[in-house]
């Protein structure tokens, strides 16, 4: 079906012909090329009138929805969000605007969006009617360049199909068999550390968590989803690592106004054009792209010359075995992983340390725990799964970092379909932006102390799992139903063993602790300055 551009342009050019045909005093000077850039003029100022300020104000099928104060009348919200991290907005919001469960804000030019709040609210967006609802083309576009084409933007009977494919990969019986890898990498990761502060000059000796995370996790994912080791920890300037850093680094000025463009433009008209980041993010995923076509057909020759027999546990293996995937779905796939596995852990890790010196007694007592249950770093001891799972304050730590700082604050879901949200009839088209940092932080659904960073909350008889909150949708992170994060449990145990082999060999506290912490925009929201810290080496593990 023809989109809405070429249907408008279409009927111009017809009005056009028509009017000089039996018409010509209509036209302007009976040309055909001033008449149509004025009907096209006129029908873009008459369309920009109609969405920015007749629509939101009289046509909205959403006015009995509460909304947010200070609302401009031609930049909506705008203002307000910009002027936060993604997320803080919409949690307040959630908190001081009374509401049934729906509230509706406004962007740039009065675009509007749905804010889902109740658990019934989010049980029907994200559940029982999921496939009403999918990533918007400016989501798709701007992150497929980069994840490809995989699991994380295939939509309907395509998405089911991928999603029971991979499942096997992503099973907890799969992945406590991965545990050994994630607990290996973090030991490589704290020993090149030390190598690094024992070659430092500096004074105080320091280190950035985000660059040690990311090269640690990109690792992980490389070993655990294609059995091969990119070895970033040991090699910083390792070119998979760079291009990654350029691509998911903060944009300039130029970055962000493609990124606010995207509202109204185009993705792919945007994404030709002649600008750095353009250039950064195509060359990198074109290297990115380059080396996950190499790994599924090294792959596929290793496992056409093994037997049958042998069974290997990497996740691009597992998906090969399935005979459900085209070699070119599966480096779409492992461009997916290779991405979202990596970065989304990062900001957990990072996020974590931070969490961990803002709170020494809570860093004091974990560490506590950890050496005094798991086997010295230093130790040919082998980690299991139940060393790590066994763990109850480790694991509430890390639950309480995936709740208190969700790596991704907000999505967003477009009606692809006209359907209902408690009972609120919800044209095709409409925007829902989905916020794990708002519902993660929801009073109603926490507690008053919702907006406490407090492990304790993830202790005792039947609170390992949910935290004391009583709903499932109080906890966002990893999404529901069958959008959720195929790789939660992969990125559980994962920042586990990294955060306990962090804890266990340094005791650390930032470099600036009164420093007013900064988010940088993107994706994920990560601290601006990667969480530098002062860490001190322990001995006795």
């Amino acid at each position: 079906m023809p989109s809405g551009f070429v249907l408008r342009n279409g009927l111009t050019i017809c009005v056009t012909i028509l009017l000089l045909k039996f018409f010509p005093a209509y036209t302007i000077h009976q040309s055909f090329a001033l008449t149509v850039l004025a009907l096209s003029t006129f029908i873009a100022i008459a369309r920009a009138v109609y969405h920015v300020i007749l629509y939101p104000i009289f046509f909205t099928p959403f006015k009995h929805l509460p909304m947010p104060p200070n609302r401009s009348l031609l930049n909506g919200h705008f203002a307000i969000l910009r002027a936060e991290p993604a997320g803080h907005s919409t949690r307040q919001w959630t908190k001081e605007v009374p509401n049934n469960g729906l509230l509706r804000y406004y962007l740039f030019g009065n675009l509007e969006r749905i804010l889902p709040i109740s658990p019934k609210a989010l049980s029907e967006v994200l559940v029982s009617k999921c496939y009403d609802f999918e990533k918007p083309r400016q989501v798709r576009f701007g992150l497929g360049r980069v994840l490809g084409e995989g699991i994380l933007f295939e939509e309907g009977d395509v998405h089911k199909r991928q999603r029971r494919l991979l499942n096997p990969a992503f099973s907890f019986r799969h992945v406590k068999d991965l545990y050994p890898i994630f607990w290996k990498k973090g030991v490589e990761m704290i020993k090149a550390i030390e190598r690094s502060l024992e070659e430092s000059s500096d004074d105080p000796k320091t280190i950035r968590i985000s660059d040690w995370a990311s090269r640690a996790t990109l690792d992980i994912i490389g070993l655990a989803g294609m059995d091969h080791d990119f070895d970033s920890v040991n090699n910083p300037t390792n070119r998979l690592n760079k291009e990654y850093r350029k691509i998911f680094s903060s944009p300039g000025r130029l970055g962000k106004l493609l990124q606010f463009l995207s509202l109204v433009v185009s993705p792919p008209i945007l994404g030709k054009l002649p600008m750095k980041r353009n250039r950064d993010i195509n060359e990198g995923a074109k290297y990115v792209r380059s080396v996950c076509q190499q790994m599924v057909q090294e792959k596929r020759e290793k496992m056409e010359m093994e037997k049958k027999e042998t069974r290997s546990v990497d996740i691009l293996s597992i998906a090969m075995e399935s005979g459900g995937f085209t070699d070119d779905e599966l480096v779409s796939q492992m461009m997916t992983f290779l991405a979202a596995g990596h970065e989304t852990t990062a900001s957990a890790l990072q996020w974590t340390i931070y969490a961990l010196c803002k709170h020494p007694e809570i860093q004091n007592r974990l560490r506590e725990e950890v050496r005094s249950s798991l086997p010295s770093a230093d130790s040919a001891t082998p980690i299991t799964s139940s060393h790590i799972d066994s763990l109850s304050y480790l694991n509430a730590v890390c639950s309480e970092v995936l709740r208190f700082y969700a790596p991704v604050p907000l999505t967003i879901r477009q009606a692809v379909r006209d359907t209902m949200v408690l009972d609120t009839f919800i044209p095709k088209g409409t925007a829902f932006s989905i916020s794990p940092a708002a519902t993660n932080h929801n009073p109603e659904l926490w507690g008053p102390d919702a907006g406490e960073f407090n492990p304790e909350r993830w202790m005792g008889p039947g609170r390992a799992n949910t935290g004391g909150a009583d709903s499932n949708y109080s906890f966002l992170t990893f999404i529901h139903g069958p959008r959720s994060c195929i790789g939660a449990a992969f990125a559980r145990a994962e920042l586990a063993c990294l955060v306990a082999v962090m804890v266990g060999r340094f005791e650390m506290e930032l470099l600036e602790p009164e420093k007013k912490l900064e988010i940088k925009d993107g994706v994920t929201g990560t601290p601006m300055d990667g969480v530098v810290v002062k860490p001190r080496v322990l001995d006795g593990w």
